[in-house]
């Protein structure tokens, strides 16, 4: 399969996408992307309100300073003049896309009318993602879910408006709000979208090991495909996916060793960027999906929650590692 995709003017490195997921898709986790060589790298969701009463902490959430990218910002709201507002700070931050987030299933997104409520809505969608597009110079693209319920299935209808107004691509999650995470994402709708419009589709869901991405692929025919939860704790899972997409060759999962060392370094990846009272509180849960599986992980997962120190913290990933030597 060749590696050659472009989203507008945007060429990325490989078929391989990074998911915007809500508080993990920080800039240390996208730095982590980027080293294990994934193609396009999300950030979190940007909310258009906040930047519209500058909020710093919003900023610091699209600041790409030191990224290799390229880099897609993904902003959310339902106000046709904030996005663009939005968009044009994103452009002028150095974003190479501009991600329109239409399938974020959270309850306090769509009972804002925002995310995925925009799927009931698709007059405004259309209206939102054309503004955007006008207003900036770098490629738009939408991502959105395969519909608000089983009933409601508009995934397509909404990837050929996207398309008449110019977005450059389009991301499907095979899920509905309905089922947020649960159940299987149906791929099938990723092909019907694939089949229906000429801009590139990204295929969302479900892709755990490198495998599924080769028969998301193969079962869709989409461009490229995009890895959230799997890459939770799992930063590999970029790098075995693309070795695997372009050679067919299966890389190892990474031994205890080298899962241990990698939280400790995405640790201090945290300290670095957010100091050490918040990176000791927001690798919790990043500690938990590296230990996920481990020996004796429940009573480590504990000590971690339990330790409220940088020290602490290293001192418990450095004896949990080095006990398994002795």
């Amino acid at each position: 399969m060749g590696t050659d995709i472009r989203v507008g003017k945007v060429q990325l490195a490989n078929r391989v996408v990074s998911a915007p997921m809500s508080g993990i898709s920080d800039k240390a986790f996208r730095l982590l992307a980027g080293e294990a060589g994934c193609g396009l790298i999300c950030t979190e969701m940007i909310s258009v309100n906040a930047l519209a009463y500058d909020s710093e902490r919003t900023k610091t959430m699209f600041d790409l300073t030191g990224e290799r990218g390229p880099t897609s910002v993904q902003i959310f709201g339902n106000d046709p003049e904030r996005m663009v507002a939005a968009a044009e700070a994103v452009q002028d931050a150095g974003a190479g896309i501009i991600d329109i987030n239409m399938g974020c299933p959270a309850p306090k997104v769509v009972r804002n009318n925002e995310g995925c409520a925009l799927m009931n809505n698709l007059p405004l969608a259309e209206k939102i993602i054309g503004a955007v597009v006008n207003a900036v110079d770098i490629p738009v693209s939408v991502k959105m879910r395969k519909g608000w319920d089983e009933e409601s299935v508009n995934a397509v209808e909404l990837a050929k408006a996207a398309e008449a107004v110019g977005a450059s691509a389009v991301t499907v999650h095979g899920r509905t709000r309905g089922q947020f995470y649960s159940g299987k994402a149906d791929w099938n709708i990723i092909k019907r979208v694939k089949q229906a419009v000429s801009i590139p589709v990204v295929g969302n869901g479900d892709v755990f090991r490198p495998g599924d991405a080769a028969e998301m692929m193969r079962q869709t025919g989409c461009d490229a495909i995009m890895i959230g939860r799997g890459s939770m704790g799992n930063p590999w899972l970029f790098r075995r996916t693309v070795h695997f997409l372009e050679t067919g060759q299966d890389l190892p999962e990474p031994n205890f060793e080298e899962r241990i060392n990698m939280a400790l370094k995405h640790l201090g990846m945290v300290v670095e960027l957010k100091g050490e009272y918040t990176a000791v509180r927001e690798m919790r849960k990043h500690i938990a999906w590296y230990l996920k599986g481990l020996k004796d992980s429940s009573r480590i997962r504990q000590a971690v929650n339990d330790t409220e120190t940088l020290q602490g913290l290293i001192e418990v990933l450095q004896e949990y590692r080095d006990s398994s030597f002795s």
